[in-house]
């Protein structure tokens, strides 16, 4: 069973950080046999595993070799966005108790096969937002700001000293649009709370009792978009989003708006954004998510002035990449311990 103890993981990062714990686990006289698919964690962290535990760790992010090292692990730590299905499970073996990814979004994870199989399955929700929501307010500055563009003037030596040279939009008395108001969304509208924003819009598949709290407002899409100045993307993939962001539902938005996409690639109609982009239906475009990622160097989002791409940068950070990976090992090795995930995806 899990001590009231946890043990504090020492690894060189800034003093500023706190430390994150890997909890103490009792597993009897068995050591569980674990698979963490990618080697590029701090090894301080696998050095704690093995303690207890018989750890393989894959060497790089391979399916292949995934599916080769696989067979026999009680608990498996996936860090890598590759698909999550019933070939994993099947591989693994019947003796597999628990799996738990490092990110929140799980579009790429068959969830309904683990029900069926009783596989508990946890993932690392909460920890993202804060550092998922700082990189959608980057983006809506760079974008609004025209920083991507302003770079290429002065690298073509087209700097010009006139007053309205390269004039950008406003935050200030907008009015901001959020589609998806979970975690991610309700942190972005907190980081908002400094730039002086005349309305907050959301929408999604319900109205959010912490919306009210917050003083965003509850509309459907087509109203959000024809009245947002900035739109944000930060809902799930999911079947009914796939493609929400089209040629039709960009003719919506006023031809001085923003649209950010830090949630997923598939959510927009990529070309359709291309083209908006191009024919000025919408001012400007920041996108820490693509379809596909990595993104082919000659796609033509790389060659518009008004788009910012980031390489789905939203939680590179040093804490967080430290606490997803604690709540990631701690959500198998609960299980393990024989108890429950601490953050359990629930479909």
């Amino acid at each position: 069973m899990r001590t009231t103890i946890g043990r504090l993981l020492h690894c060189s990062v800034s003093r500023m950080l706190r430390k994150p714990q890997i909890e103490q686990y009792s597993f009897g006289a068995k050591r569980p046999k674990l698979l963490v698919t990618c080697s590029d964690i701090p090894g301080s962290y696998v050095d704690l595993l093995r303690e207890k535990c018989d750890v393989t760790v894959c060497s790089g992010t391979n399916r292949a070799e995934i599916l080769r090292s696989v067979p026999g692990a009680d608990g498996i730590l996936w860090l890598t966005a590759d698909r999550l299905d019933g070939e994993v499970l099947d591989a693994a073996g019947s003796q597999l108790a628990v799996v738990s990814t490092m990110t929140s979004g799980m579009d790429y994870v068959d969830a309904d096969e683990f029900a069926r199989r009783r596989i508990a399955l946890g993932h690392t929700p909460t920890v993202v937002n804060g550092p998922v929501a700082d990189i959608a307010i980057g983006l809506m500055l760079a974008a609004a700001r025209r920083f991507h563009e302003g770079r290429q003037k002065i690298a073509a030596g087209q700097w010009e000293m006139r007053p309205q040279w390269m004039l950008g939009q406003d935050v200030p008395g907008s009015t901001i649009g959020i589609i998806g108001f979970g975690g991610i969304g309700q942190t972005i509208r907190k980081r908002l709370q400094g730039f002086d924003i005349a309305r907050c819009l959301y929408t999604g598949r319900s109205r959010k009792p912490e919306a009210d709290l917050a003083g965003a407002e509850f509309v459907e899409l087509p109203t959000l978009l024809r009245e947002s100045d900035f739109v944000f993307i930060a809902c799930p993939l999911t079947s009914e989003t796939v493609n929400m962001i089209n040629r039709e539902t960009l003719a919506m938005m006023k031809p001085s708006s923003v649209l950010i996409n830090v949630a997923r690639g598939g959510i927009v109609d990529q070309p359709a954004l291309v083209e908006a982009l191009r024919n000025g239906t919408i001012f400007a475009a920041g996108l820490d998510v693509m379809s596909p990622e990595p993104l082919d160097p000659e796609d033509s989002l790389l060659t518009l002035p008004n788009c910012i791409v980031v390489p789905h940068l939203g939680t590179a950070t040093q804490r967080s990449l430290l606490d997803m990976f604690t709540i990631t090992a701690n959500n198998v090795l609960s299980v393990l311990a024989g108890g429950q995930p601490v953050a359990p995806f629930r479909k």
